[in-house]
């Protein structure tokens, strides 16, 4: 299945009890959509942060996020470099 990435910034810097609410109203929408959340980088700062998910396209990602109120900036296709 294609990978993908969510690019996201915060200013303020996100707090842990606003990142934890997001992820409760993504729960659903990811299963919704057939998206499987990977793994997250989140900066020292807390101001970005970077997901990768696995889903059909692109499109399924982006819908995740709207219906979950996810902040984000762009999504896009992604290879592994190994």
């Amino acid at each position: 299945m294609p990978k993908f990435i969510v690019e996201r910034s915060f200013e303020p810097p996100l707090t842990q009890e606003e990142l934890k609410a997001t992820e409760e109203r993504m729960l659903p929408c990811l299963e919704l959509y057939d998206v499987t959340w990977l793994r997250s980088y989140w900066s020292k700062d807390r101001k970005r942060m970077i997901c990768e998910y696995e889903a059909r396209d692109t499109e399924a990602v982006r819908n995740v996020q709207r219906e979950a109120g996810a902040k984000f900036e762009r999504v896009w296709t992604a290879d592994l470099l190994e």
